[in-house]
Parts: structure tokens; C-alpha cells; sequence
């Protein structure tokens, strides 16, 4: 059995070559015929860095969330169970799909949406919206296009929680995914919001990875 990220890494490729680069999400979770286990980058848990600002935060009054690229929808359920109204979308109809197969008593309401052409009731709509991993696997101008996109959704007063990867500047430029580096983070602070939070630390893993975990807030 070949690796399973080179592979990912393959298929990525063969649709940024065919001018479609954001294509690839669709077949990969296809490819995974509802098979979570398939899925090899997806822990099976919430980001405990998330639960831990929950905690911190305490149970939301009715607040309305959002999760780009929710992937296969631990984070949502877990803003859910903080109390969050949550929205959960996905470009991959499969993935959406192995979302409702996972949680099919879930009160989140998982969607198929494009980040660059969200509905526009979306738009300044959500006081929470959740980012975590999604930039990193977007290349060029999309990587600042989705960051715009992701500012665009809070609401006045609103907060932005991502959670990503890191790297150095000029490190890592042919790696895929990509990490974040300082910069392209603070472009959150270029659309406009507030530095609440930023913590820069490693992982678990072995070797350790690097890691950001930020909290962004619009003036209201």
C-alpha cells in the first residue's frame, strides 16, 4: 500500500495541473466510500485547544458558529455541545455526507458550501467562526483569499478562532500542506480584526510540530 499523503499530495497536484485547485477534496473524500478510517489526516476527536478555550469561554447563550471546512465534524459537534447554533460546511459533498452518517441526531446544521462564494446571509453573520487547517492546504492567492473570506463571516463584535500549523518564514515552501507562517497569519490583523489571543507551541507528536492557536475579534 502506497502512502497515503503522498498520494494526497498526487491528486492535489493533478488538479492545480488542470487549472482546478480545490477540486481534489471532492475525490479524496469519495475515494474514502464513507470509510472514516480512510480519512488518514482526521483525529477522531475535537482540537483540544478548541475544548480548552470552550471550557475557558463556558457554555455559549444560543450564539451563532461557524466551521470552515469541517472535514468530518468533531469540532462542530463540539460547539454544539458548548451551546453554539452551528453551521458546518464542507466544498466535498462526501465529506458532508460522512458528517450526517457519523452524527445523524446532530443538531448542526452541516452544509456543501464554497468558502470564495458563501451564501450571502453568511456574510458578518456568525460570532464565532472556527478555522482550523484549511489555509494550509490552499496554494498562492487562495491562501489570502481564504483568510478574507474567513474575516469576512464574523459579525461585528464577532470572534475568529483558528488553529493551524506554523513554520518560519521562507521555510517549508515546497511542503504540502503548507504551514502558516507569522506574516500570513497577521492577515488577519490586515482585514481589520483584533489580536485577542496568539500562542505559538508544539505538539505531541513525534518529532514535535509546530502549531499557532489565535483568537481574533471584530469591533463591533
Amino acid at each position: 500500500m502506497g502512502n497515503p499523503k503522498s498520494a494526497t499530495q498526487r491528486l492535489a497536484r493533478e488538479y492545480a495541473d488542470q487549472g482546478d485547485p480545490n477540486g481534489w477534496f471532492e475525490e479524496f473524500y469519495a475515494r474514502a466510500g464513507g470509510d472514516i478510517g480512510k480519512v488518514y489526516w482526521a483525529d477522531l476527536k475535537p482540537n483540544p485547544w478548541l475544548l480548552d478555550w470552550l471550557k475557558e469561554r463556558g457554555a455559549s447563550d444560543r450564539m451563532r458558529a461557524i466551521t470552515i471546512g469541517c472535514g468530518l465534524g468533531d469540532d462542530a459537534e463540539a460547539l454544539s455541545r458548548y451551546g453554539y447554533r452551528v453551521t458546518a460546511f464542507d466544498i466535498s459533498p462526501s465529506a458532508i455526507a460522512m458528517c450526517r452518517q457519523r452524527y445523524p441526531a446532530s443538531t448542526v446544521d452541516y452544509r456543501v458550501a464554497d468558502l470564495f462564494n458563501p451564501p450571502s446571509a453568511w456574510l458578518r453573520g456568525f460570532d464565532l467562526v472556527y478555522e482550523c487547517n484549511t489555509i494550509q492546504i490552499l496554494a498562492g492567492l487562495s491562501r489570502v483569499q481564504a483568510l478574507a473570506a474567513i474575516s469576512d463571516l464574523a459579525a461585528p463584535g464577532g470572534e475568529i478562532v483558528v488553529s493551524c500549523r506554523s513554520r518560519n518564514a521562507g521555510e517549508q515552501l515546497d511542503s504540502f500542506p503548507l504551514a502558516l507562517d507569522r506574516d500570513e497569519i497577521d492577515g488577519f490583523l490586515r482585514a481589520g480584526l483584533t489580536e485577542i489571543r496568539f500562542v505559538a507551541y508544539d505538539d505531541d507528536q513525534e518529532p514535535p510540530v509546530p502549531h499557532f492557536f489565535a483568537v481574533y475579534r471584530r469591533h463591533a
